[in-house]
């Protein structure tokens, strides 16, 4: 049983900044690549951002320089923050993460938090 559970999203007008948390709960024994993606309705789920297990990154070119990905990976918890949001940000954010569970058998698989709503309007 693995969950992960995505915090921080809400309305922000244009040029605001968010926060996103991804806390994953569990049986976890490694989480290797977490990444953050988007949904907007009628359209494909897209990568946002993705960051590794050490620390590499990289970012979907509409939001290069504008969020920045990271993780803690003694809390096992990732984070987006976004800065400068467009109303294009506007979608369902949703954490991504392959895990390894402590539990057998022991495996890698890949796992969604439920969403959150991220909403940039004035």
């Amino acid at each position: 049983q693995v969950r992960l559970v995505e915090s921080g999203g809400g309305l922000v007008q244009p040029g605001g900044s968010l926060r996103l948390s991804c806390v994953p709960s569990g049986s976890i024994f490694r989480i290797d690549t977490m990444a953050w993606y988007r949904q907007t309705p009628g359209n494909q789920r897209e990568l946002v951002a993705a960051i590794t297990d050490g620390g590499s990154t990289n970012y979907a070119d509409s939001v290069k320089d504008r969020f920045t990905i990271s993780r803690d990976n003694g809390k096992n918890t990732m984070y987006l923050q976004m800065n400068r949001l467009k109303p294009e940000d506007t979608a369902v954010y949703y954490c991504n993460a392959d895990v390894t569970r402590l539990t057998w058998p022991r495996r890698a698989a890949n796992y969604w938090g439920p969403g959150t709503q991220v909403t940039v309007s004035s």
